[in-house]
């Protein structure tokens, strides 16, 4: 296929793959409502949640479970590589580094999106898809990196800037795989929860939910750990994936805002600052705002 004969973005796709904004802002909450429940079994029960639910949707549409996972080998290292490997380096960097300074490194992922974009077959690098996805990045750096301290390890570091990597490269390689099928994610679900669960079993002591903190458990499973990985695949497959990256920026700002909703953080004077540089980063790196032109 040459660049010319690309298919132009999905807007229906890149709508979709949009609201997974909107359920990645919800995955700080659920975190907090789930409880103190080791990260890499809070990653296998929501994986493992995330495939029993798409196990159950295609047996209610009388569809094959084992056809979408008929992939070639490159097709499951990529996608366990991304939904694995993303949680795994992101941990790491958690443990091993002040979690601001982890957390503002992992989130160089959309900047990456914008630059990995100009790669592929047909696309370009234009100075309004850099300086948008620089003030995206700018306004999550003070929600997300508002605490930032010095110490960590160099081991804690390297992973989040691998992390980083790790989350746009997936998303730009997969868009570069259109023609395997969204529901073949569920069996990237599947493998991510049995690494996560001998992970834990290896490296973690057993602290499982208690009350409430199972439907922390089951909204992670249903949303930002579920349903996300679905709506982002088809998005990057098929959307905008530039402007999908740009978006991004908003799931920090959302997140703080469901936070303060939930009673687990306090309004900051930092977030009418950080919403008005995300909300500029998208609309300049997105061509909708347009500097007027001399004479």
């Amino acid at each position: 296929m040459t660049a010319a004969s690309l298919p132009a973005p999905d807007s229906r796709a890149t709508l979709i793959g949009a609201t997974t904004v909107l359920n990645w802002a919800l995955l700080a909450t659920l975190t907090q409502l789930a409880g103190p429940v080791p990260p890499f079994l809070l990653t296998a029960l929501a994986f493992a949640i995330a495939f029993a639910c798409f196990a159950l949707w295609l047996g209610l549409r009388g569809e094959s479970l084992v056809a979408p996972l008929r992939q070639p080998p490159a097709i499951w290292a990529l996608g366990v590589g991304g939904l694995f490997g993303y949680h795994a380096l992101y941990f790491v960097a958690q443990q091993n580094a002040p979690p601001a300074n982890a957390g503002l490194i992992s989130y160089l992922w959309p900047l990456l999106i914008v630059i990995l974009v100009a790669l592929l077959p047909g696309e370009r690098l234009k100075a309004i898809h850099l300086v948008g996805a620089l003030l995206g990045f700018a306004g999550a750096a003070l929600l997300v990196g508002g605490d930032v301290d010095v110490g960590g390890s160099a081991l804690g570091y390297a992973a989040a800037f691998a992390c980083a990597f790790v989350w746009s490269g997936y998303s730009v390689l997969s868009r570069a795989t259109r023609g395997v099928p969204t529901a073949a994610v569920g069996g990237f679900c599947l493998a991510t929860a049995l690494l996560a669960g001998l992970c834990h079993l290896l490296f973690e002591p057993s602290r499982w939910p208690q009350g409430i903190g199972w439907l922390g458990v089951i909204g992670l499973g249903l949303g930002p750990v579920g349903s996300a990985f679905f709506t982002w695949d088809l998005g990057v497959k098929h959307g905008d994936l530039r402007l999908l990256g740009l978006l991004a920026y908003f799931t920090p700002l959302l997140s703080t805002l469901v936070l303060i909703a939930a009673g687990y953080a306090s309004a900051s004077p930092l977030l009418a600052v950080a919403a008005a540089l995300i909300t500029l980063g998208m609309l300049v790196g997105s061509g909708r705002l347009r500097w007027p032109r001399a004479g």
